[in-house]
């Protein structure tokens, strides 16, 4: 699992101040059962000194520290049988002056076996949802929501099936089994089809079920990542970060491809792209109003070799669902 960086530090921030707040909120808990019994604070001070003496007394050379450590277990064991009475008298649990960190599973660290624990994956997700929904509406667009209703439900002349049924079981279905399925294996998807048919609304969809299983999702328009590898390519440093981005998160969404200007760059940009993150088995949707055949003659023969070989096919159909919902006051 690949995670963002820029979103990641966003999430250790945010990690790290409430594990600093539910510190202090241990401290003053604590300090407010002293303030009730300041016996306690004497032997909780006490119980940490006997423990120092203890290592003390277990690394001392040359002498049979024996005697010793019994004397300071007895010790110690008395003090905690103090503490025990003292607490029960004031009707309080007995692990109530133990510190307690933000998450038991890492200690509050974040970390655990060697990796991101599951606590800091949560905030990870959080921050991603936010930053995915300064794009798409993460909250109204979801599998949920998408309604096939404005989609005609008779077969046209020619045709096997209406739109509304090739939009089910074709697309939308798909695209529901690929975001569930995410992880457990690799495909890459290519949404094809005029304006306003339902492609935001799904890529909006898939990018709020993966981000939300804790994957990394980069959403943004093709136009806006070709100028971003631009920069790059002219040594703005800034831009080196937003480039490893597109090509090293589990899933890039790249939405109006086929709107910007097409130079020699887009398309060595685009194989770029394609390429690298299907050597890495990194997955792809590509979102465009062009058709199949449309891209090979804009893009590299290559690129779009990579991208007809390699992807699913999605072709969304219908009519403009934008219009329909104006001309029906919705």
């Amino acid at each position: 699992m690949a995670y963002d960086g820029k979103v990641m530090r966003r999430a250790l921030q945010r990690f790290e101040e409430d594990r600093r707040a539910r510190e202090e909120q241990e401290r003053q808990r604590r300090e407010r059962i002293f303030q009730r019994s300041p016996r306690l604070r004497e032997i909780e001070r006490e119980l940490r000194s006997t423990m120092g003496r203890l290592v003390s007394v277990t690394f001392r050379r040359g002498t049979d520290p024996g005697g010793e450590v019994e004397r300071l277990r007895v010790e110690n064991l008395r003090l905690q049988q103090e503490r025990q009475a003292l607490l029960e008298q004031m009707h309080l649990p007995e692990d109530c002056l133990e510190e307690k960190p933000l998450c038991p599973l890492c200690g509050g660290t974040g970390y655990r076996d060697g990796g991101v624990c599951r606590c800091l994956r949560g905030y990870y997700a959080q921050e991603q949802q936010k930053e995915l929904s300064r794009m798409l509406d993460l909250g109204g667009q979801s599998f949920d929501t998408f309604s096939l209703e404005w989609y005609p439900d008779q077969v046209e002349p020619g045709q096997k099936r209406s739109a509304r049924s090739h939009m089910e079981e074709r697309v939308y279905n798909s695209c529901a089994e690929f975001a569930h399925q995410f992880g457990r294996r690799f495909e890459n998807l290519l949404f094809f089809g005029a304006p306003g048919l339902g492609k935001t609304h799904l890529s909006a969809a898939i990018a709020r079920e993966v981000s939300g299983a804790g994957w990394s999702v980069v959403y943004d328009t093709a136009g806006h990542v070709f100028r971003v590898f631009e920069d790059e390519k002219f040594g703005r440093e800034e831009a080196g970060e937003d480039v490893e981005r597109v090509l090293r998160c589990d899933l890039l969404i790249l939405d109006d491809l086929g709107t910007e200007l097409t130079t020699a760059f887009v398309q060595s940009a685009l194989y770029e792209i394609v390429n690298t993150r299907l050597i890495e088995r990194r997955a792809t949707i590509l979102s465009t109003n062009l058709m199949p055949d449309e891209l090979g003659r804009r893009y590299s023969p290559q690129a779009a070799s990579r991208v007809l070989g390699e992807y699913q096919l999605l072709p969304f159909v219908g009519e403009d669902i934008r219009r329909l919902k104006r001309e029906r006051g919705q």
